[in-house]
């Protein structure tokens, strides 16, 4: 009887290619995009994920500023911060905080979605928001690509 070990593959950032892909987020729901794109980053979509590792695909992600939200969020979802001094909360509404920066509430919603340590902060250095249609990254050719409805990827 002979005793065959089983050896366990583990990906690490060496051994994965580079790869860039393009996400237009124009008509996506802000929850359901920010949860398919936080998948692509920790590389759960990949068959040699690693957990402890930086498996993530780079995204460009383009028309941030045409993200739909359901119900009433668009007034009643409310962004809350606190410098840290007596008086110092502000509160900000959906619509006040995209009228500043229209990418600022995807980017938020996938940071929650991330670990948060070292890995969730190198994860989320390879999502690119934009709020147009142009985006700087032509020459890495990314793919377009779309998510299905269990968030499978779907290069098109």
């Amino acid at each position: 009887m002979s005793l065959a070990l089983q050896r366990t593959t583990t990906a690490s950032a060496a051994t994965l290619p580079d790869r860039w892909f393009l996400v237009d987020a124009r008509g996506e729901v802000l929850g359901r995009l920010a949860v398919n794109l936080a998948r692509v980053l920790r590389g759960k979509h990949r068959a040699v994920y690693t957990p402890h590792a930086l498996c993530a695909d780079h995204l460009v992600v383009i028309n941030a500023a045409d993200i739909v939200v359901t119900g009433s969020k668009r007034r009643g979802k409310l962004y809350d911060r606190y410098s840290g001094y007596p008086g110092g909360r502000t509160v900000r509404t959906y619509d006040q905080v995209v009228a500043r920066d229209a990418t600022w509430p995807l980017r938020e919603a996938v940071r929650g979605m991330l670990q948060h340590n070292s890995l969730g902060r190198q994860e989320l250095q390879r999502l690119r928001v934009y709020r147009g249609g142009s985006h700087p990254h032509a020459a890495q050719q990314p793919l377009a690509i779309t998510f299905g409805a269990l968030g499978e990827v779907q290069v098109t």
